[in-house]
């Protein structure tokens, strides 16, 4: 099980009801309104600067055959059908005065919350594309009875105050409230959904009232923001608002009016897209969700203006989101905001990779990829995280999918039932209780996975991704089949079942490959260029039985995580395999023997390791439900000689690290070479901003370790640090000269972690002289991450200690953010005083060697 560095090429990131059973089984096509579905294809209309390279098949051409994906679908539609519309339409119906009887929802579709609406716009969308699929006509039906009642509620908007072309539901006053700078939640995200589920009601439904009542909406949306000065109109933008330039721009495309992209064009976020623009990574801090949307619409702006600012920007947000910030399986976020590039172990939570994020991804992803098919690394990507995360978004025991909110990758996460809005992260929505953003995008994502199979240029058609199913060609009159248990075997097969001539097929070969493809047409091998990261291209007369079998060699790989290499993630093939761990709740992440690794199946890619120093199943991540799993391990280091790993002694004002191994330490703030004192000289804190910036991962890789210096306290104040080793406040290692319990203390956390380990002295460290401080942190049992021994000595001697370390040092990784005299707490006081003679070595020295250091 070799370990794998993560490159671009393998891009992966630190890596129901009887009519909807019958629908699936056959392919789509039946008529909405005497049109076939997808017939709106989104350019149809030609209003387009620069046509993708690439066109999609319609979904009526694409047929799920059975398998993993069919299945989520039909869960899916089977709520699609259920689901009561009078409920969600209750709240846009009393916005406007109108009657209703029926029962409110729950969740954010609440009477009392502010983003209400936003799911039946969801729910527009996904019927429409239930239907576009399966051509069941019970879809289409339910979709035009919604549409009929928007209808009548944006009709009686003007008798209700608000705007000609209003429609909402809640008041349009809370758009005054944006404009005089106020933070209203999300006004038009939620307009957002409900045009995007009109448009694609156009679009696959082929109703023509959606599209009246949607370009009355843009027509309110270009008089509103057309009065607003400039700098106004970007004070509005810094609220989320899903993807406005998206729906604007491909309502221009579809009628040719003009003036839905004049409105689209508004919605450029230049905060947002000027510095990706020019390729600088600002987003650190930033709500994922409300970004990625945005630059999924600039795509669309490209296509429409042929600006190539916008497909820059858009290029270059994806891959930065994909390489720098995304998790082992494909998503991004931890608690719904990025952070700085490569932190991915150091914030791991139960409230990882919102689903919605990855939604709007694999959207970004899809359009980059119908313009630049030649980068097969946006199919890898589109893959990994829809078999990673969107899969296993569902519950696969619930009749109508259920999803969850968060994909949580910290140890001991689950996926569960859930009960109020506010529940467990990681548990499943309802039929109406908890509605959310991710209940109503999964209406989508789970009804669409026939959209990105195959695509098509004139001459060739695209295999994409391995799913069971069929597709129709009309253009060439050719039907091609594809049969495979990918991802649980490696082998697919392309069969030509009806038709013929001459194209070429182009077939996705994923740079995750473990060994050389093959390929083999009516038998007989050849090579097609089957190159890992490509598509391999076989081009030829192609004849009704003529096959293409294609086997796709897979093995077991740790990917390690960007922050800390001894963190890893475990695949196989394009699977990331979970512990599935039962009701055991790990409170770290588990150590892995990797040598203990092995496959206990031959047809399903289930494995089983030692984790902790107990066996426990390895299984693809998306089948693991109802059950606390780790994604992560620990995967501790070969024992090294014992060694000075780092060295300050900032003798007469040097900075060096004597050992040669980092770069110098830096004084900064107010923070100045110390005059020669009782023998020591060293930094001088002046207790308002001064502090030493010691260099990056200055404790990478140790499974045990000894931090130690020479400290005078001037001034004692609570939770001033002597140094702080970490990456932000909720990852760290740290000692404080005082805290509020009037002790010294060292702690060390991890992001995820339940509290934290505490080493007390009993007594905070002196004050006006110099103190020799050192902190030892001994692993555990061999095989375990915690269990280890943490002592604290003060001038020498023993002065605290805690033998259940609940962590390891291993865990804290390459700490970017590391301080004398500063927290990583931006509230907390700097250090009053003076630091000398800053050390760190590779293991925990003994009370002898610490003895020795307090003498020097």
């Amino acid at each position: 099980m070799p370990s794998h560095p993560l490159t671009r090429r393998h891009f992966i990131a630190s890596t129901g009801a009887v009519t909807t059973a019958a629908a699936l089984g056959a392919a789509g096509t039946a008529t909405a309104a005497g049109a076939a579905p997808g017939l709106v294809a989104p350019a149809a209309a030609g209003h387009v600067a620069h046509r993708p390279a690439l066109s999609p098949f319609p979904l009526s051409a694409v047929t799920l055959l059975d398998g993993p994906f069919r299945a989520n679908m039909r869960r899916t539609c089977a709520y699609l059908l259920a689901v009561d519309p009078d409920r969600l339409l209750h709240t846009f119906r009393t916005n406007v005065g109108l009657p209703s009887t029926a029962e409110p929802c729950g969740g954010w579709e609440a009477p009392t919350v502010l983003l209400r609406g936003h799911t039946t716009g969801h729910l527009l969308s996904g019927l429409a594309l239930a239907h576009a699929n399966t051509g069941d006509e019970a879809y289409a039906a339910k979709a035009r009875g919604i549409i009929a009642a928007l209808a009548e509620c944006q009709a009686a908007s003007p008798g209700a105050g608000f705007s000609p072309g209003y429609l909402s539901a809640f008041p349009e006053q809370v758009f005054d409230q944006l404009e005089a700078g106020g933070k209203p939640w999300a006004p038009y995200y939620t307009l957002h959904k409900i045009m995007a589920g009109l448009l694609d009601c156009h679009q696959l439904v082929g109703s023509a009232q959606a599209l009246d009542v949607l370009r009355a909406m843009a027509d309110w949306a270009e008089r509103r923001t057309a009065a607003l000065p400039h700098a106004t109109m970007q004070s509005v933008l810094k609220v989320e608002f899903g993807g406005m330039n998206d729906v604007l721009t491909r309502l221009h495309q579809v009628t040719g009016d003009p003036v839905p992209l004049r409105t689209a064009r508004r919605f450029d976020h230049e905060e947002v897209f000027g510095p990706l623009a020019e390729g600088r990574d600002e987003l650190a801090g930033r709500h994922a969700n409300t970004e990625i949307p945005k630059i999924v619409g600039a795509v669309h702006e490209y296509e429409s203006t042929g600006d190539q600012r916008y497909l820059r920007l858009a290029e270059y947000f994806w891959h930065t989101v994909v390489n720098d910030h995304s998790y082992a399986i494909g998503g991004n976020s931890n608690q719904e905001f990025f952070g700085p590039p490569g932190e991915i172990v150091s914030r791991l939570s139960e409230d990882t990779c919102e689903n919605c994020n990855s939604y709007n991804m694999l959207k970004l992803g899809r359009q980059l990829f119908l313009h630049d098919p030649d980068t097969a690394a946006y199919m890898d990507h589109y893959e990994w995280t829809l078999l990673n995360q969107m899969l296993g978004e569902q519950d696969p025991d619930s009749a109508h999918g259920y999803v969850t909110y968060y994909t949580g990758l910290w140890a001991g996460s689950q996926r569960q039932p859930k009960s109020g809005l506010g529940a467990a992260p990681g548990s499943y929505s309802s039929d109406y209780d908890n509605f959310s953003c991710d209940h109503g995008t999964a209406l989508e994502t789970q009804t669409k996975f026939a959209d990105t199979v195959y695509a098509h240029t004139r001459d060739a058609l695209y295999v994409n991704l391995f799913i069971p199913s069929e597709v129709h060609w009309d253009a060439h009159g050719v039907t091609l089949r594809q049969e495979t248990r990918y991802p649980d075997a490696e082998t697919v097969r392309l069969t030509v079942v009806r038709g013929g001539g001459r194209f070429a097929l182009k077939v996705r070969i994923p740079g995750w490959l473990a060994g050389r493809a093959t390929l083999r047409v009516n038998g007989r091998a050849t090579d097609a260029g089957a190159r890992p990261g490509r598509y391999a291209t076989l081009e030829r007369h192609w004849r009704a039985g003529d096959t293409v079998e294609l086997a796709l060699p897979m093995e077991l790989v740790r990917r390690p995580a960007p922050d800390n290499p001894h963190v890893q993630a475990v695949t196989y093939g394009p699977l990331v395999l979970a512990g599935a761990f039962g009701e055991v709740k790990s409170p770290t992440i588990p150590a892995l023997d990797p040598a203990s690794v092995r496959r206990v199946r031959s047809d399903t890619p289930e494995f089983t390791a030692v984790a902790e120093g107990a066996a426990v199943p390895l299984l693809p991540f998306h089948r693991v439900h109802h059950q606390r799993y780790n994604v992560y391990f620990a995967v501790p280091p070969r024992r090294r000689p014992a060694r000075e790993v780092a060295r300050f002694t900032f003798d007469r004002g040097d900075g060096t690290d004597t050992t040669g191994t980092f770069p110098a330490a830096a004084l900064a703030g107010g923070a100045r070479w110390a005059p020669h004192d009782a023998g020591r000289d060293g930094v001088q804190l002046d207790g308002v901003d001064g502090h030493v910036v010691l260099p990056p991962g200055l404790i990478k890789g140790l499974a045990e370790l000894t931090v130690s210096a020479w400290v005078r306290v001037d001034t004692l104040v609570n939770s001033a640090r002597v140094f702080d080793l970490g990456f932000h406040k909720g990852t760290y290692l740290f000692l404080a000269a005082r805290t509020g319990s009037g002790r010294a203390r060292a702690a060390l956390k991890i992001a995820g972690m339940e509290g934290e380990d505490v080493i007390d002295a009993q007594g905070p460290l002196a004050q006006g002289r110099w103190t020799h401080v050192a902190v030892t942190l001994a692993a555990g049992a061999r095989g375990r991450t915690g269990g280890g021994s943490g002592v604290l000595y003060i001038d020498g001697a023993e002065a605290g200690r805690n033998d259940a370390l609940v962590m390891s040092p291993l865990l804290l990784g390459a700490t970017s953010r590391n301080y004398l005299g500063r927290s990583q707490n931006t509230i907390h006081p700097f250090l009053h005083g003076a630091i000398d003679d800053f050390r760190v070595v590779n293991r925990a020295l003994s009370p002898t060697e610490i003895g020795a250091l307090a003498r020097v």
